[in-house]
C-alpha cells in the first residue's frame, strides 16, 4: 500500500508539474485570423471629412469628440498567401508586384486610436502590429505636431522599435500606394531604402524607438528621414526633417546630412563633395570614408561654449581636368587645407540653422547635463529653456581632413 501510494503521489506531482507547459496555446491566434499591418500613413484629412466617418466610436452630438481636425490613416496590409518567399513563385521577377501583395484601406479619425478602430470595423480580421516596420507622415501632420501618434505607437506594445518613422514632402498616403519595381512589398522597399543609407553613411541610424528616446531628452531634439517619391515610384531621401518638442520646424537639404554626421563623428562616411584647386577651373572631387568627433564644453561669460574637432579621412576619386592638374604632395596638401575651410564653413550654417529654431539635434545640451551638471541644475533646469538658451551657446569648429588614397593609374 505504502508503493502504491507513492507512485499514485509521483504521478500527481507529474502531472501538476507539467500542466502549465501545457496551457501555452490558450491564447493563440492562427496567422489567417490577423491582419498584418505592414505600413501605415497619418495625413491631415480633407474638409468635411467627418461627414463621412462612420458612428464607430461615438454617436455624433450624444459623445465628446476631440476639438481637433481629422486625419486621414492609410494601412498597408498582408495579403495572406499573396506574398512570394522566393523569387520562383513569380517567374524570377523581382519587383513590380505590389499592388497583388498588399491591401491599402483608407479610413478617417479624430484621433489615431479612432481612425484604426473604424479600421478595424472594416475588416475581418483583427489588425496586429507586430511586422508594422514603416510609419510615413505627412510634412503638413509633422508640422501640426506628432504627440497623439507617438503616444499611441508607443503605448502598443507590438509595435516594434526597429521600425521606421519617416516624413513625407507632400502626401504621405501615395507612398502607401507606390508600386516599386525593385521590392514586391512597397513597405520593405521603404524600409531597406533607409537601412542600405545607413549602411552607406548617407543617413544616420535613427529608428523609431531612438527617435522617441531623443524626444525625451531634456538636452537634445530629435530629427527624422524627409522623403518624397518620385516619378518612377522610387523614393528619394530629401534630408533631415528636425523637430522641436513633437513639432517638424525645419528640413535640412540632403548634403546638410553629411555636416550633421561630421558634427557627430558618425559612421560610416559616405558623401562627396567637391574642392576647387586655387582660382583655377581644376576641381577635384573627394569622397569621405572615415570621420572622428571630439566635442567639449565650458561655461563662459553666463553661457554654454562648445569646442567641436572633426577628425575626416577622405579619398580622392576624380580629377576634373588630366592633363594640367598634377597631383602632388604639395598639391594633396593645398586641397586638404581648402576642404577644411569650406567644411568649418558648411557646419557653422548647420549649427546656426538649428539655433534659429532651437532645435539642438546635435544633443549639445546633454554634453552641459553630464560635463556641467550644477551649471544645468542652477541655470537650465528644464528642456524649454535649454531649447531658448541653444540660441545664444557659441561654438567654435575645427576640423581636420586627411587625403588617404589617390587611386591608381597605369602610366
Amino acid at each position: 500500500m505504502k508503493k502504491q501510494w507513492i507512485s499514485q503521489a509521483k504521478l500527481v506531482m507529474a502531472i501538476a508539474f507539467a500542466l502549465p507547459f501545457l496551457a501555452g496555446c490558450w491564447d493563440r491566434l492562427e496567422i489567417e485570423e490577423r491582419a498584418v499591418v505592414l505600413g501605415i500613413s497619418v495625413d491631415v484629412a480633407e474638409k468635411g471629412a467627418e461627414k463621412k466617418e462612420r458612428e464607430v466610436s461615438h454617436l455624433r452630438g450624444k459623445y465628446p469628440v476631440p476639438n481637433k481636425e481629422m486625419i486621414r490613416v492609410a494601412a498597408q496590409i498582408g495579403l495572406p498567401g499573396r506574398i512570394p518567399l522566393g523569387p520562383g513563385e513569380s517567374g524570377g521577377q523581382t519587383g513590380g508586384g505590389g499592388q497583388n501583395t498588399v491591401w491599402v484601406i483608407e479610413v478617417v479619425g479624430h484621433s489615431i486610436d479612432d481612425a484604426l478602430m473604424n479600421l478595424q470595423q472594416q475588416i475581418s480580421g483583427r489588425l496586429f502590429f507586430g511586422h508594422l516596420r514603416v510609419i510615413i507622415v505627412s510634412e503638413e501632420m509633422a508640422k501640426r505636431g506628432l504627440q497623439n501618434l507617438n503616444d499611441y505607437l508607443r503605448r502598443n506594445p507590438e509595435v516594434r522599435r526597429m521600425a521606421w518613422m519617416m516624413i513625407s514632402k507632400g502626401k504621405a498616403s501615395q507612398l502607401m500606394k507606390a508600386a516599386p519595381k525593385l521590392e514586391r512589398v512597397p513597405t520593405m522597399y521603404l524600409m531597406a531604402t533607409l537601412d542600405e543609407a545607413v549602411r552607406m553613411g548617407k543617413f544616420p541610424s535613427d529608428y523609431v524607438g531612438m527617435f522617441w528616446s531623443d524626444s525625451s531628452k531634456k538636452g537634445k531634439e530629435a530629427f527624422l528621414p524627409y522623403i518624397s517619391i518620385m516619378p518612377a515610384q522610387n523614393v528619394e531621401i530629401e534630408g533631415m526633417a528636425y523637430f522641436r518638442d513633437d513639432k517638424m520646424v525645419g528640413v535640412t537639404k540632403p548634403f546638410e546630412i553629411a555636416a550633421y554626421m561630421g558634427v557627430k563623428g558618425m559612421n560610416p562616411a559616405g558623401y562627396r563633395s567637391f574642392v576647387r584647386v586655387d582660382d583655377t577651373p581644376n576641381v577635384v572631387d573627394l569622397y569621405a570614408t572615415y570621420r572622428h568627433s571630439q566635442t567639449e564644453v565650458e561655461i563662459r561669460d553666463g553661457l554654454p561654449h562648445f569646442r567641436v574637432h572633426s577628425f575626416i579621412e577622405v579619398n580622392l576619386e576624380e580629377k576634373s581636368n588630366e592633363k594640367t592638374l598634377v597631383i602632388t604632395p604639395e598639391l594633396i596638401e593645398k586641397i586638404e587645407r581648402q576642404d577644411e575651410k569650406a567644411a568649418v564653413k558648411f557646419y557653422k550654417g548647420l549649427i546656426k540653422q538649428t539655433q534659429e529654431k532651437g532645435a539642438d539635434i546635435f544633443g549639445f545640451g546633454e554634453y552641459v547635463r553630464g560635463k556641467e551638471p550644477r551649471f544645468w541644475n542652477q541655470k537650465v533646469k528644464t528642456k524649454k529653456q535649454w531649447q531658448e538658451m541653444y540660441k545664444k551657446v557659441t561654438v567654435d569648429l575645427t576640423v581636420d581632413i586627411e587625403i588617404r588614397r589617390v587611386g591608381m593609374k597605369a602610366r
